[in-house]
């Protein structure tokens, strides 16, 4: 159910599925960039299917006690300053169109104007001819504009609506107590996965997982939800622990 949703931390290319010879009932993923393998990247970012698992599931439970125990935090979380500013940015483009529209609906007037102007003989053929053009002009790079306004403000619009769709389903899986390929592709978009590294003499493995229409999430460290504590004996013995990334990007 991973498949198509992890991507490797270095290069950006997917991970692929692969389960052990020796041992059918160990499935794991690796770079499909890697360079043993003919690529370019540098490391496996060999990950087992059974410590995803437990990671991905014990993460989304983290999340949706966040939702649920503190939702203040929670939609600050999710709305960030990134929407805030995109919230402000829509504002300044709807007041935009709304003036463009008036000049629009302007030079409807002064096209009529000079029309009758002309008509009556106040102004000249050529005269006429002249600034007629110029508003056409005018009214051509108008409607192009107000075109593209109107699509960024309503990407803009949808956005929102998908982020409180978000949220909606973050609360559908409040009990969730195993992890199904619906949960995961409603709720997650991409997982980078980053290569095993050895801190202070124990093996970890980070992972960064960027939700649907919201991107990744930082539950502040000062409220008591713990990141989940996942260990897995890997191919070669060694215990690789789960390390959260600090940073979300």
């Amino acid at each position: 159910m991973f498949s198509g949703l992890l991507v490797c931390a270095d290069c950006g290319c997917n991970l692929h599925f692969h389960f052990n010879q020796g041992n059918p009932e160990i499935k794991y993923f690796n770079c499909s960039n890697y360079k043993g393998n003919r690529g370019t990247c540098q490391s496996t970012h060999y990950i087992r299917v059974d410590f995803l698992e437990e990671v991905v599931l014990g993460e989304i439970r983290r999340l949706t006690k966040f939702a649920s125990l503190y939702e203040d935090d929670f939609l600050k979380a999710i709305i960030g300053h990134s929407q805030q500013a995109d919230e402000a940015d829509r504002k300044l483009k709807e007041k935009e169109l709304k003036a463009l529209l008036a000049r629009d609906e302007e030079l409807d007037g002064l096209f009529e104007r000079i029309y009758e102007d002309n008509v009556s003989g106040k102004i000249s053929d050529e005269r006429f001819s002249r600034m007629s053009r110029r508003y056409e002009d005018e009214q051509k790079e108008l409607t192009e504009k107000i075109k593209q306004l109107r699509s960024e403000i309503e990407k803009q619009s949808s956005r929102t609506m998908t982020t409180d769709m978000f949220i909606s389903l973050v609360r559908k899986y409040t009990r969730a107590k195993k992890l199904t390929p619906r949960m995961l592709n409603e709720l997650v978009e991409k997982i980078e996965v980053f290569n095993a590294e050895k801190v202070n003499g124990v093996w970890e493995q980070r992972l960064r997982i960027h939700y649907n229409c919201v991107g990744t999430i930082e539950i502040p460290s000062a409220l008591p939800l713990p990141t989940p504590d996942v260990s897995v004996n890997t191919r070669k013995g060694v215990v690789v622990n789960y390390a959260p990334c600090d940073v979300a990007i």
